[in-house]
């Protein structure tokens, strides 16, 4: 019995000490408050989201709905936060223990608000979208996840002085390694560094059909930091490092205002003089009258008798067409094939193929006897 009234008291000794001092119940009922908000999060979250939602809803403008939208991660842990606090203030604990427990509510505020921050991005981007017209997509792009790399970096600097931890000094001591990092990471830079250039210049941009001297020809479908991902037309994707656009010359397809079609048609040489005119003035006029030619000072259209090749009179006709898409372009050229040879067989000529002709020349009667007694020996 002695000894289970000393346990007795033991157990009450510990309960009413508890755990640095603190009695047991505070830290239970704790607990119980901390896991109350914790477990309501959800509903919390959901009720402040309908609240604002009902006053966004009375605005047209798109920023304050993508505000809402990103909001329900940093709303779900705000509870947390709040909980935590009370928690914390229900305990009667020592001052040491006190400082402890104010640098982790500190902590959450912080990540609370460098997450509210980070998530606030995504509807600013709204507004930096604004200036695609003026620089490239991709660059917009980079901005903005530049923009959550920085509210990252700086929600971790906030959190680790708040910890007594100065990251001044850390970076400083940091800072022969980064030299030395820097002299092994010199393609990386190059490579960073031309992938800027290429969207500041606006060389091309993502969808654009292009050719890299002795490199790829592609779409380009991603351009990222260090490299491009190019697309060739067989599906093949090609990752191209972005200092090759700065060492090798990059035509762009995409950018041409006009497709052009050039053709030597060769004819016959039996083919009239009158012939050759017909045919030059009717695929003159049709060239002039189709609309799906360009005809300006760029882009003029030419049918012109060009060369005498050795078995055909060859007849150049080069025209642009106004359209830059591909499929189009072939719709158009394979009309105007069609058109020309109907304008050929309807001027009674014909298309000249590679042939070679034999001559026989007649042998005196005085060489072929020759020829047959030489063929009796």
């Amino acid at each position: 019995m002695e000894s289970f009234n000393t346990f007795t008291d033991l157990f009450l000794d510990v309960w009413n000490n508890g755990v640095f001092g603190i009695n047991a119940t505070d830290i239970i009922v704790s607990l119980v408050i901390f896991l109350f908000f914790y477990l309501l999060r959800r509903l919390i979250a959901r009720f402040i989201l309908n609240r604002l939602s009902k006053i966004v809803s009375r605005t047209s403008n798109q920023i304050d709905d993508a505000v809402i939208e990103v909001l329900d991660g940093p709303l779900k842990f705000f509870p947390v936060v709040i909980g935590f606090f009370i928690a914390s203030s229900y305990l009667d604990i020592s001052d040491n223990n006190q400082d402890f427990l104010d640098l982790l509510n500190r902590s959450l505020i912080t990540i609370f608000i460098f997450w509210l921050l980070h998530q606030l991005i995504i509807p600013f981007s709204f507004v930096i979208k604004n200036f695609e017209s003026k620089i490239s997509k991709p660059l917009v792009d980079w901005t903005l996840k530049g923009l959550k790399i920085l509210v990252i970096v700086l929600g971790a600097v906030a959190i680790l002085e708040l910890w007594g931890i100065r990251v001044g000094p850390v970076i400083a001591g940091l800072g022969l390694f980064g030299v030395a990092v820097a002299l092994g990471a010199q393609d990386l830079f190059k490579n960073l560094i031309s992938g800027i250039m290429i969207l500041m210049e606006k060389r091309f941009t993502v969808g654009d059909v292009i050719l890299v001297s002795g490199e790829v020809e592609g779409v380009v479908e991603q351009i990222g930091f260090r490299s491009t991902l190019v697309r060739r037309f067989d599906s093949t994707p090609v990752m191209v490092p972005n200092y090759k656009f700065a060492e090798q010359s990059v035509t762009n397809y995409t950018r041409r205002h006009h497709r052009r079609i050039r053709w030597l048609i060769g004819l016959e040489y039996k083919t009239t003089i009158d012939q050759l005119k017909n045919i030059r003035d009717d695929i003159n006029n049709l060239i002039n009258k189709n609309d799906n030619f360009a005809k300006n000072e760029n882009a003029g259209f030419y049918v012109r008798i060009d060369s005498f090749s050795s078995s055909s009179i060859d007849m150049l006709v080069q025209a642009f067409t106004v359209t830059n898409d591909w499929a189009q372009y072939l719709q158009i050229k394979e009309d105007l094939a069609v058109q020309i040879i109907n304008i050929v067989e309807k001027n009674r000529a014909a298309f000249a193929f590679p042939s070679q002709s034999l001559y026989v020349e007649s042998i005196p009667n005085d060489n072929i006897e020759i020829f047959n007694s030489i063929k009796k020996k």
